[in-house]
């Protein structure tokens, strides 16, 4: 018995493996592997730094993180009756997914939006879809993330005049506007104007949520689009804290005391099958961000230094073949984003590797937060995954290798002279292509892609947006202008203007421009013609060539 044991091991040992990231993953962990590990350093108690373990105390045994799910599609009315589907099972926040020309500053009549209104999300072009979308949801009393980037500024001013209409005062508005252009350059592509121009833009969103929407969270630092683009867990993280620092950066630079907006911070990442590497990369993630708002920007406030995040399952891993599939890989990812101590969590439709999620889909995906959050025993203990060596030695190797990148990042100038010279995309890219590899040589298992197919795949019927979307769009648009104060309007961009181009005077920070952008919105200008306006003072970015 005893020489079968040694030989059962020595096998086990032949099968080794790299981890995504390409750390090793050992096949036997133990005691030897955490010899000069420091619990008290590295691992504290939960809600206490370096925040480990998780940034509350109690974590999911006071209550389950909250249950989002990313929608949007369409026109507002199409979306208002999803949202209103949704909240009726259950959801407990919801997640705006915004069509491409409203995420590129652009109105549904624009000759660039052909062909994409309301394509990937919700087409909004002015405070008159924002009501719609909104209408008879309590916005005082449900939390609202918006992923919206370049034109955050404005899609946050739109909710905020919908709620002052339904009578919700700002201090009570809850939720996260994306707000993460650096990322875009990076990643994803849905970039309006030049770097310094959009700090400024996210700095002012800084100050102003302090002022006027202090529930709010002025940013979500996403990793989760490089994730998408191919990004490994070591440089899902260490791109998304150097972006991280850069925001930080710029809002100390504009004056702002780092304990006035730092506990408004907060990041969105992915969760990929790999389980155990995914909580590993997220406890790696929340001491590291602890140490550098502590270490570098000296914040005092423990609130400062917790990294608070939400969670999307992959989406790039759900496959058009046997879709069903889907179910068992968001169950797994979900799972992975709740031991890994997440705030709030989207889990992907079965479908959506084919087209827009059917009603059916999106509440299954719900379902399978609310099964692990009422049928499992994973909210009745904090952290169950703490003194595993396997986790605890794969925390270290992930944090060792981001700290190694981010430095890398920093001796370019920062994220964004790095991304000026396409260091992360590159990185990002050659990542990709060893994926890519791995998967069309079938070293990469992805089942009903490349092993455990069908010969002929089952039918399936998608949701499909109706093309006659973007013609109703057009004919809301004229009658808009028809029966707006054009002069009110005119004016109120001129004074967006003169903000935009204004500069501060010795030590005073530049024009806030959200001010007079909420008047100019209020009047009923449009997504394009405030983001246009901004265009003429601030210019257009286009990306250099990668070296």
């Amino acid at each position: 018995m005893a020489h079968e044991s040694e030989s059962a091991l020595e096998s086990v040992e032949d099968t080794s493996r790299l981890s995504e990231s390409g750390l090793p993953v050992e096949p036997v962990y133990g005691p030897q592997d955490l010899a000069s590990w420091d619990p008290g350093k590295q691992l504290g108690e939960p809600g206490a730094y370096p925040y480990t373990r998780g940034v509350h105390r109690t974590m999911y045994t006071g209550r389950p993180w909250t249950m989002r799910q990313y929608a949007g599609f369409g026109t507002a009315a199409e979306s208002n009756a999803r949202y209103r589907q949704l909240i009726a099972h259950g959801t407990t926040g919801l997640s705006v997914a915004f069509d491409l020309p409203t995420q590129m500053g652009y109105d549904s009549d624009a000759p660039l939006a052909r062909g994409e209104v309301g394509r990937v999300g919700v087409a909004v072009d002015s405070v008159d879809d924002m009501r719609v979308l909104f209408d008879g949801i309590p916005l005082g009393e449900v939390s609202t993330s918006m992923t919206i980037n370049a034109p955050a500024a404005l899609l946050l001013l739109l909710y905020q005049l919908v709620a002052e209409e339904q009578g919700v005062p700002g201090d009570r508005l809850t939720g996260t506007v994306q707000n993460d252009v650096l990322k875009e350059y990076i990643a994803r592509g849905t970039y309006i104007f030049p770097p310094a121009p959009s700090l400024r833009l996210t700095a002012d969103i800084f100050r102003y949520c302090q002022a006027e929407l202090p529930r709010w969270n002025s940013i979500s630092v996403s990793g989760y689009h490089m994730a998408e683009a191919g990004a490994s867990p070591v440089q899902e993280i260490a791109f998304t804290l150097a972006d991280g620092v850069e925001y930080v950066r710029a809002a100390v630079a504009a004056g702002m005391d780092v304990d006035d907006f730092a506990p408004r911070l907060s990041f969105f990442f992915v969760a990929r099958t790999t389980l155990l590497e995914e909580v590993a990369k997220f406890r790696a993630a929340r001491r590291m961000w602890a140490r550098l708002m502590r270490e570098e920007f000296g914040a005092r406030n423990p609130k400062s230094q917790m990294l608070r995040f939400h969670t999307q399952t992959a989406g790039v891993q759900l496959t058009a073949q046997q879709p069903e599939t889907n179910l068992v890989r968001v169950t797994v990812q979900a799972l992975a984003a709740v031991l890994g101590g997440t705030q709030s969590l989207h889990t992907n439709s079965f479908d959506e590797a084919i087209a827009l999620p059917t009603a059916k889909a999106a509440r299954l995906a719900l379902r399978t937060q609310q099964v692990l959050a009422h049928e499992t025993d994973v909210t009745a203990t904090v952290d169950p995954f703490a003194g595993s060596y396997a986790i605890e030695s794969m925390t270290d190797d992930i944090e060792s290798a981001a700290l190694e990148l981010m430095d890398e990042v920093e001796s370019l100038g920062g994220a964004v002279a790095a991304i000026e010279r396409g260091f992360q995309k590159n990185e990002i890219e050659r990542n990709a292509y060893r994926i890519a590899q791995q998967t069309d040589s079938g070293d990469r298992v992805v089942v009903g892609v490349n092993r455990f197919r069908l010969d002929e795949e089952e039918p399936y019927v998608p949701l499909r947006v109706d093309p006659a979307i973007e013609a109703r769009q057009r004919e809301g648009l004229e009658r808009l202008r028809a029966e707006r104060d054009g002069k009110a309007v005119t004016t109120a961009l001129g004074e967006l203007r003169k903000a935009a181009e204004g500069k501060g005077k010795g030590k005073q920070p530049k024009p806030n421009v959200l001010h007079p952008m909420k008047d100019a919105l209020r009047a009923r200008a449009t997504v394009g013609e405030v983001c246009g306006a901004l265009r003429e003072v601030w210019g257009a970015y286009t990306p250099g060539e990668s070296v």
